[in-house]
């Protein structure tokens, strides 16, 4: 990952560190985002802080040579001011520097959101075996969720 950070609006984008994992945890669930695996995804997590507090999230699952783009949220006070762009957009391109194939997402909300950055719906059937073995495919999202891919 890019290990440099970057500031947007008055939150500063960079990597998560085992400290953060308690505000990333306290933003999913008030997103009502699942936790399943992602202390175990934590080296993946980029996070938005502004004064001390985690405003913003989003990670990159990797599975092979592909990865699961997953945890995408932004505290209700900082949505529609570009932080959410700016974590996709920076978790793209950490997956584009490694030479990733493909990015896959699952999403109960959010479908007409990620295609202004390369995604498109597919189904169940066409994500790769790796990828459907990760927790949030397994079962912490639920099977009634939007499949997405963005290749890389």
């Amino acid at each position: 990952m890019n290990t440099t950070s970057t500031s947007t609006l008055e939150a500063r984008l960079r990597e998560a560190t085992p400290a953060d994992l308690i505000g990333i945890e306290r933003l999913l669930t008030a997103s009502h985002l699942p936790l399943a695996g992602v202390a175990e995804s934590l080296p993946g997590f980029i996070v938005a802080e502004s004064a001390g507090a985690i405003v913003g999230t989003a990670a990159l699952e990797v599975c092979c040579d592909n990865a699961l783009l997953r945890s995408v949220a932004v505290a209700p006070e900082w949505r529609s001011r570009g932080l959410g762009r700016a974590l996709v957009t920076r978790v793209i391109a950490d997956a584009e520097a490694r030479g990733l194939r493909a990015l896959y997402l699952l999403t109960t909300t959010a479908e007409r959101y990620f295609p202004s950055f390369g995604f498109e719906q597919i189904t169940r059937d066409d994500v790769p075996a790796e990828i459907r073995g990760t927790e949030e495919f397994q079962g912490a999202c639920p099977a009634s969720a939007v499949v997405m891919c963005r290749h890389c």
